[in-house]
């Protein structure tokens, strides 16, 4: 595992909530990202608790996770040590309910 990878891991591990994301929580720096916050919001997640990283002020993360996860896209949300998805997986979720089920299991 290369130093990126285990610093991902590390993150990944360390964070209940953790959301790899362009800009952070207060002030997101692109669409999805600033979406993926407003449903962990909707979600009653403090946003204080979710803990980001913002992958434009690193190259190597910005590339890393998506070969950590094997996800081509930016957001990405982790719960819990485990891979959810984008922001659109979190819509698809969030509209069901699973989404905050699995906040709520999880905290």
């Amino acid at each position: 595992m290369s130093n990126t990878q285990q610093r991902i891991d590390d993150l990944v591990k360390n964070n209940d909530i953790l959301l790899f994301m362009k800009g952070n929580a207060s002030f997101p720096q692109c669409g999805f990202s600033g979406r993926a916050v407003q449903i962990l919001k909707a979600c009653g997640v403090d946003p204080k608790s979710i803990a980001t990283v913002n992958v434009l002020e690193d190259q190597e993360i910005r590339q890393g996770i998506k070969d950590y996860s094997n996800w081509p896209t930016i957001p990405q949300l982790y719960v819990k040590g485990e891979f959810v998805g984008g922001s659109d997986i979190m819509m698809e979720m969030y509209e069901s309910g699973e989404l905050q089920q699995l906040l709520a299991a999880k905290a």
